[in-house]
């Protein structure tokens, strides 16, 4: 009996643990090409959440709501880059970790303004109510989460590796100045990495919403998480935030049980620790050779 209660408590903290990875896939996507991070990444999480349910309570229909929303996410996206990241890669400055964090932050003001500080409920077609796997509660709400992160993650590692648009995001990410000598737009290429981010980031609103409401502060301890899956897992790892994510909830989701609720953010900031002690470029990063 004990042996299947911690069973499901590693399930269950694994299948959330795909959101971590989700929202670290994001920025991945952003890396790639610009070498910068959208530190305001789980803003755009929480203010896609809310948009969509405010659409829902127009009368949309759930598949209208959704693609609407993964627009609302790309238009955010291209928002943070125009705004925040653009100047600043363009002097060659650190000065977009500083404007995201200011850009999240008036995200945060704006939610809390418009649609309050109370948490929310997000209403889904999808039950709750629960499936029996061998002796493991599985609802199909987590089954979606698992279903809808890996799915987009695919697509978009087809769209890297199997398009042009995806050879343009090799040739910016190595070299931006030679990509421009060969007619690569860079600065076209860097805003379609942060309209993908933004869009992969209303997804992990629209999957995560049903299961943790919808608040200003809702994105808060997830994008923290994400992070830390991001730096362990490497910024160019692709897949490998899935295997570090997956990790990371079943842990959190143990540590809570035999430690206790207050100690289940430690396994993720004691990860992000080591694996910048120990492996600077992540477990399935490629070191980086610099010619002198």
């Amino acid at each position: 009996m004990q042996g299947l209660i911690i069973a499901q408590m590693a399930v269950s903290g694994a299948l959330m643990g795909l959101v971590y990875a989700l929202v670290a896939y994001g920025f991945q996507l952003t890396y790639a090409t610009s070498k910068s991070i959208n530190f305001g990444q789980g803003e755009l999480v929480m203010m896609s959440a809310f948009c969509c349910l405010t659409l829902t309570h127009l009368g949309l229909p759930y598949p209208v709501m959704a693609l609407a929303g993964v627009g609302i996410g790309a238009l955010l996206g291209l928002f943070v880059e125009r705004a925040g990241v653009r100047l600043a890669l363009e002097q060659q400055s650190e000065g977009w970790i500083l404007m995201t964090i200011i850009i999240g932050l008036f995200f945060f003001s704006t939610a809390e303004n418009i649609w309050g500080r109370d948490d929310r409920p997000f209403p889904t077609p999808i039950s709750s109510d629960p499936l029996h796997f061998y002796g493991l509660d599985i609802t199909p709400l987590e089954i979606s989460v698992a279903v809808g992160v890996l799915a987009v993650m695919g697509l978009v590692e087809l769209l890297k590796h199997r398009t042009l648009l995806g050879k343009a995001f090799a040739a910016v990410a190595a070299d931006r100045d030679a990509a421009e000598l060969m007619g690569i737009s860079a600065r076209r290429t860097v805003m379609l990495s942060y309209a993908l981010s933004g869009m992969v980031a209303a997804v992990a609103g629209i999957l995560i919403s049903p299961i943790t409401t919808v608040g200003p502060t809702m994105a808060s301890a997830l994008v923290l998480k994400a992070f830390s899956v991001a730096v362990v897992a490497g910024l160019d790892s692709g897949f490998g935030v899935v295997l570090v994510g997956l990790f990371l909830g079943a842990l959190e989701s143990l540590a809570s049980y035999y430690l206790g609720s207050g100690w289940r953010e430690a396994p993720g900031l004691l990860l992000l620790i080591l694996a910048l002690a120990l492996r600077p470029n992540g477990v399935f990063g490629k070191a980086t050779v610099r010619k002198v």
